[in-house]
């Protein structure tokens, strides 16, 4: 792929040496300041506990009026900083920069800490604080969230010290997997030609219609986390250690407790979406079995997971990509379609794979600006596609929660992946209506098949292999061979007899970044219920037409000031009970039955 873009911000900064960012630095640390001296004046602390209702009411007034722009300015910086260390990890600056705001950040999070700690003991006088004050009226779910979750703190010293240790442990873990997978390269022959490539093309080979390449794209990619495997079990090792730790400490039940709680689900809801997911293993299995005998073979080897079928074999061009794209969401909604042409124009998005680039896709938010940047690593695959497609629908949830608060803004992820998911579903879906002959419907429904088993199937892999994880470094270390021996393991149950047992990948574990992010245990089961939750809906917008379209957008504005099962309840959905996720399932198995008919 040549020509691809790189994103611009610009418009934020004009570098990492102007004055400007300089100036906004300075800005924060001043307000940081600012807020240490109220905190201390006013004694917020989980120590004091003879608040009055005057004093509660004034103090959870200037907390939400100090946090909310500190935040937002410090999500700018960061999301600035970031730009640069997420595809470049080669950039000595950036990271300098990175590393200063994370002081900052850690200034922050004690800020917080104290807030929480205090409002835990005041937590009596919440209800007329939120009663009397608009501000506070304003963020109730907020407050009342936190002030739940003040049960599972450590002291302040405790907490303080954990916020401050952060930035040697669990963060600097996740930034040696970032660091050491993204600098990863590998000399491949590639049309006769030996390329030096980066990790990220090398697994975008996965894509490419001929068969050994993909088979040499895999056995290398394998044989590259091989030869890196050591730092980066030692990477997961030091991340899961750190939050087991913590996550006793604060009398959490398990690693899972923590992590439900910041999804804003119970235990039931996700032990029912995973037995319905597990329910649909055996067609999964079909549709891989199928896929298998396309290639003459009984079962698919891994390099033939993401492999295209179909003699069309389409491949994009960005140009391409970009209005099919443009023209799918038009068929849903002209918002949506502004706010993605508006991407693409202004440079948005970051689609080129390079040395030194993370692999994935990701979309960032940027507050300072009212805007959203896209990093993917493009190869015009139709899988691809899908990507950048789902890569949107996160900065359309952005856009919809424009002029929300930070404080008022923050979404679980179950909800996050509600949008993207439900772009994915937007894009397949009308590209099929449109589709001319069978050959092309057959590309179509592969691709929404390769993402429905990656969600369904790889993610309940993905989950097992967390949760053994976990329960297991709480008595020792693992060692590399442990862990690929769990992944392995993990695979061989989800997917069973539909992939060849003897090619599987057992250094998954290595190269996803979301094993690796301390913050946030188990993000895995939020691609699922987002995946099922935007099929639901969607089933739910094609009944309604297009009246769905504005309860649809209220419902990505709001996703920070309710629950998932109350956002649901507003559309007739009980996420607690199997018949819901079953519906949706459903739908995907219909798809596989038309798969297997063409």
């Amino acid at each position: 792929m040549t020509d691809l873009p790189r994103w611009d911000l610009s418009n934020v900064y004009p570098s990492l040496e102007s004055e400007e960012f300089k100036n906004a630095t300075a800005d924060l640390k001043r307000r940081a300041d600012a807020f240490d001296h109220f905190l201390d004046e006013h004694r917020v602390s989980r120590s004091n506990t003879g608040a009055t209702l005057r004093d509660a009411t004034l103090i959870t007034e200037e907390y939400l009026n100090a946090m909310n722009p500190t935040l937002r300015l410090y999500s700018t910086l960061n999301a600035y900083v970031s730009s640069f260390v997420t595809t470049d990890s080669f950039n000595t600056l950036a990271k300098k920069r990175e590393s200063e705001l994370e002081i900052v950040a850690i200034r922050l999070r004690k800020q917080e800490i104290k807030f929480q700690g205090w409002l835990g003991t005041a937590v009596a006088f919440l209800p007329q604080v939120i009663e009397q004050s608009s501000v506070a009226r304003d963020h109730a779910f907020h407050l009342r969230e936190v002030a739940e979750q003040s049960r599972y703190m450590m002291s302040e010293a405790e907490e303080s010290l954990a916020a401050e240790l952060e930035l040697s442990g669990g963060n600097a873990w996740s930034k040696l997997q970032g660091t050491v997978s993204s600098q990863i390269t590998v000399d491949f022959e590639l049309d006769n030609k030996l390329e030096k490539m980066p990790i990220t093309a090398l697994q975008n080979l996965r894509h490419h219609p001929n068969g050994d390449v993909r088979r040499r794209a895999y056995e290398a990619e394998l044989a590259a986390w091989e030869s890196v495997r050591e730092p980066i079990a030692a990477a997961l090792n030091g991340v899961k250690g750190s939050m087991s730790t913590l996550d006793k400490r604060r009398g959490r039940r398990d690693a899972l407790h923590s992590s439900l709680d910041h999804a804003r689900i119970d235990r039931e809801t996700l032990e029912t979406l995973l037995r319905v997911m597990e329910n649909s293993f055996p067609i999964f299995r079909t549709y891989f079995k199928a896929k298998a005998k396309r290639f003459g073979n009984k079962a698919l080897p891994w390099w033939d997971l993401f492999a295209p079928v179909g003699k069309s074999q389409r491949h994009f061009t960005w140009d391409e990509a970009r209005t099919f794209i443009l023209t799918q969401f038009r068929t849903f909604s002209d918002r949506l379609a502004q706010l993605a042409q508006r991407a693409f124009d202004s440079r948005w998005i970051d689609a080129e794979p390079r040395k030194g680039k993370r692999g994935g896709a990701f979309c960032m938010e940027v507050p300072g600006v009212d805007e959203s940047r896209v990093l993917c690593n493009f190869d015009g695959s139709p899988d691809q596609v899908s990507t950048v497609a789902h890569e949107l629908g996160h900065a359309f949830h952005n856009f919809c929660q424009v002029g929300k608060t930070m404080l008022q803004a923050i979404t679980p992820m179950t909800l996050a992946e509600t949008a993207s998911t439900f772009n994915e579903i937007i894009v397949a879906n009308a590209a099929l209506a449109e589709a001319q002959s069978t050959e092309e419907k057959l590309v179509i429904l592969e691709s929404q098949l390769i993402n429905a088993s990656q969600i369904v199937v790889d993610i309940s892999s993905r989950f097992r292999f967390e949760k053994e994880v976990f329960e297991r470094r709480v008595a020792s270390e693992l060692s590399a061979d442990d862990f690929c021996e769990i992944m392995l393991r993990c695979q061989r149950a989800t997917y069973g007899d539909g992939l060849d047992e003897r090619y599987l990948h057992k250094y998954m574990w290595a190269w996803k970044p979301h094993y690796y992010i301390p913050s946030l245990s188990f993000y895995n089961y939020p691609y699922a219920f987002g995946l099922l939750f935007g099929t639901g809906l969607y089933a739910t917008y094609k009944e309604r037409g297009p009246s769905f379209v504005k309860d649809y957008e209220a419902l990505l504005s709001n996703t920070g000031e309710a629950t998932p099962a109350d956002l649901a309840a507003r559309f007739g959905i009980d996420i607690r009970k199997p018949h819901f996720w079953e519906s949706s399932l459903k739908m995907i198995e219909g798809q596989i039955q038309q798969y297997l008919k063409l």
